[in-house]
Order: C-alpha cells, then structure tokens, then sequence
C-alpha cells in the first residue's frame, strides 16, 4: 500500500500521525510510505529520522494526497485540502464530524472512505484511539486553567492549592470519563478542592473508592451543577456522548453567575462543547471573555505537548494503521469489529449510526 503522512496544518498543531519507527515497520513489509518535510520537527523527529526509516520525504503536500492509498493524519482536514479528497482514498484521522457538517459533504461528495479515530470502539464500550489524548487534554487542561487564573492573565489571581491560613480554589470537572478523571487528578495534586459530577453511578462509585475524599463525586442534576459551576474558581468540560454533538450542560445563565475572573475550559469543544458559551478558539489565540468568566476553547489541546502527545497517540493507533495497509481497509474493517466501528463514511454516504442521524440526507 502507499501511505501519506502530510504535516498538519491546523493551527499550531505540533504532532505528527506515523512516527520513524512506525515508518520502518512498514517499509519493511514492503509498504511505500510518504512523509511531508518537517512533519515531524515539532514532534522532535527529523527529516533525516524518517529517511533512515525508509520514507521517501517530499516537499509538495499536494503530491502525497494525489499519490497516497491512504493518507494518516492527527486532525480533520481544513477546507484547503478538501480539494485533494477522492474516490478511492482512505483517510485514517480524528474526524469528529459531529462539529464540521462541511466536511462530512466533501467527503460523501467525493466517495472518500474516512475512518475516525475517536469512533473505533472495543466491545466493552471502550475508546482505545481516544483514550490517550483525552488523557493529554485532561491533564492539560487543568495546567492551563490554573495559568489562566494568574491575576495577570484576567484570571481572580487565586492559587488553587492556596497556602497556610488561606482558601483552597475549587475546581469542577463535569464528566467522569478520562478527561475529566485526569483534569480531576491533576488539581486534587495542586490541592485545590476538586469535584467531579457525572450521571453514571459505576463512575461515582469508583471515584469514591478510589479517591477516598481527595477528588468528590457528585451526581450531576441540573440542580448539582448550578450549585458547584456557581462555587467553581475553574470549571472543566469533559463531557462526552461518542461520535455525537456535546449537550449543552452549562447555560450561558449559570455562565452569568460565575465569579469574575473564573475560568473555563472546554475540552468538549471537538464536539461543539458542552457550556452554551463555549466557542472553538485556537493556539494563536487561545481564550475570550464572555460574562466576565474566561474561556479557552481550544480543539487541539494535546498539542501543546508534541513529544507526549505523538508519543501516546501514535502506540495506539499504529496497530490499526498496519492491519489496514497489511490486509486491506476492506478486509481489515471487516475482520477487526474494533476498527470496523471507526468507519464513519463510505461510498458517499454516513455509515456509523450515530453521525448518521446527525446527517440523514447523506446516510
């Protein structure tokens, strides 16, 4: 098979899809494999890296969307490669098409067969492809919350853990999925006074259990949420409904009722966000205030941190890029029912249930 690995254009995102040692693994089952100069510097993998390995560099990303079988990428492609969509081209990426109605068009219109990240589900419900940048953006997420906070930045100048004779920040998380559980950790470890709400008792359970009081579950209500999004000094969505648009949780109302100087981030923003006020932002200009609260919006969070990021996303979904270029996407989406999930349009039309009930005029 012929593999493209263009560098990402979104806004200031750092990571790359396949790394040097994924590279040589499938030169040497003698896959051809096209790497974009400089798609990996940022990750901390050179040109010369990715020569070594076996992949042929090229300048022209044009050329490897126009040459590739299957092109694998990080993001979703912007509107400035939608042109290089095709029949017969299969696209391996974060999709999260939930968010993007356009993209979904270009992709039916052009029979381009598109497999998503963050649908390729295991039996159990799991999402192993989704797992680690959730991880990397739940833990970002709290870091950037607190530097917001700084009195310089617009924030309330609060220190979530507070120091002797003063009052810890409270941060709430609504979520209990990765995101919200690693958001969770990292501010319970600044000792800041951490919450979690979630609708799911298994969840509550084990946080309970395996917290035992540094991080409080609460049942989330509509009544649950207005009492501690009022109380939060840093509010964290982590909400997610897989493959589906984020519900709005947080009415720009209870926005209204926040603190002046508190802060939002909304890591559901993928998603379209779960706080009504939540708007997609970028790296180049990452925040808004809106209600006297700060948001930060920003899709592509994990790639603040590149080496991590590439790091844990690339072991995930290496294996599943190697099954579709050593058996065949058809074969491979159908021997896998774990990757077969991911597969999201095909032959024009929506294939995965629940995008297609977003989108009933292409399913």
């Amino acid at each position: 098979m012929i593999i493209g690995v263009p560098k990402e254009i979104k806004t200031k995102e750092t990571r790359v899809a396949v790394t040097p040692t994924g590279v040589k693994e499938l030169t040497s089952k003698g896959h051809k494999v096209y790497v974009e100069e400089n798609a990996g510097v940022l990750s901390s993998f050179s040109n010369q890296d990715y020569t070594n390995a076996g992949a042929t560099l090229e300048r022209d990303a044009s050329k490897i969307w126009k040459t590739a079988e299957m092109i694998v990428k990080v993001k979703e492609p912007l509107e400035s490669e939608y042109p290089y969509l095709r029949n017969g081209l299969t696209l391996f990426t974060y999709l999260h098409l939930a968010s993007v109605p356009q993209l979904v068009a270009a992709l039916c219109e052009t029979k381009t067969t598109a497999i998503g990240y963050e649908t390729v589900q295991g039996g159990d419900g799991n999402l192993p492809l989704l797992r680690p940048m959730s991880e990397v953006a739940g833990r970002v997420a709290t870091q950037i919350g607190t530097y917001l906070l700084h009195k310089n930045h617009g924030g309330k100048g609060l220190l979530l853990g507070g120091v002797t004779g003063t009052r810890r920040g409270t941060v709430v998380v609504i979520g209990g999925g990765h995101v919200g559980l690693n958001a969770a950790e990292v501010a319970a470890g600044l000792r800041a006074e951490t919450v979690i709400l979630d609708i799911d008792d298994r969840k509550i359970a084990f946080i309970e259990e395996t917290y035992r009081g540094r991080i409080t579950p609460v049942k989330s209500t509509p009544q649950s949420i207005e009492e501690w999004v009022k109380k939060a000094d840093l509010l964290v969505g982590a909400v997610l409904v897989m493959g589906d648009r984020a519900p709005h949780v947080v009415s720009k109302e209870l926005v209204k009722k926040m603190q002046p100087g508190s802060v939002i981030v909304d890591v559901s923003i993928d998603q379209g966000g779960c706080i009504e006020t939540s708007r997609p932002t970028s790296h180049e200009v990452p925040t808004y205030t809106e209600y006297n609260v700060i948001h930060y919006c920003v899709p592509n969070m994990p790639a603040l941190t590149p080496v991590t990021s590439t790091e844990a996303l690339t072991a995930a979904t290496f294996p599943y890029v190697a099954k579709l270029a050593n058996e065949g996407v058809d074969k491979a989406l159908t021997s896998d029912p774990v990757l077969g999930r991911g597969l999201q349009i095909k032959n024009g039309k929506v294939t995965h249930p629940v995008i297609a009930k977003l989108f009933p005029k292409l399913s």
